[in-house]
């Protein structure tokens, strides 16, 4: 069985999305992927070649005013020279965002990694989970209590440190970081089939 390759490429601001990255991390270990933890405002060029030779990349980044962050928006542009020369076509993706409101325009942030995803030509994996919380036996506690269906969302109140991470949404960014590594585990054996 080949075990998947999964990077994770985010930025933190506040400490907040280290979290979450680090439960995406977790998720995707237990279920038997090589990871690789990049932070994209100090990425080096052996990070990016790490980038290069993964099956799957997954873009994390906190909310701020509506989109990712700065260094994230820094990060994709550079992604560019990627893009030239099609080396990530063809590879999964998926996303995460922590932002201090419920809502937030999270939404927006995600969107924004499906985009950059799509232009490289990468396939993107949702969060296939159903809402949580939406019903009035549901608590704050279900994963994905935020509702997102296209990755995973998390919010922290603004008055926290990083330890303020709601415990179910680091419970539904394991499940996200599952998900990926047992996608792409899937898609490599697919692909292999089709070559051979």
């Amino acid at each position: 069985m080949t075990t998947p390759v999964v990077s994770i490429a985010y930025h933190s601001g506040y400490g907040h999305t280290a979290v979450v990255a680090e439960a995406v991390r977790a998720g995707a270990a237990e279920a038997g992927a090589t990871v690789h933890v990049i932070k994209v405002d100090t990425i080096t060029e052996a990070e990016w070649e790490l980038l290069d030779a993964s099956d799957a990349i997954v873009f994390g980044s906190p909310t701020y005013m509506g989109t990712a962050s700065g260094a994230f928006h820094q990060f994709a542009e550079a992604t560019s020279k990627r893009w030239f020369t099609d080396v990530w076509q063809d590879k999964l993706a998926a996303g995460f965002t922590n932002s201090g409101s419920k809502s937030g325009d999270k939404g927006h942030t995600l969107q924004f990694f499906q985009t950059l995803a799509a232009q490289h030509g990468m396939h993107w994996v949702n969060l296939g989970l159903k809402p949580g919380w939406n019903s009035s036996t549901g608590s704050e506690n279900d994963l994905n209590r935020l509702g997102f269906f296209s990755g995973a969302g998390a919010q922290t109140n603004s008055d926290e440190g990083p330890e303020g991470v709601h415990k179910a949404d680091i419970a539904t960014a394991e499940h996200l970081g599952r998900r990926i590594a047992e996608t792409t585990r899937v898609f490599i054996a697919g692909r292999a089939a089709v070559r051979a």
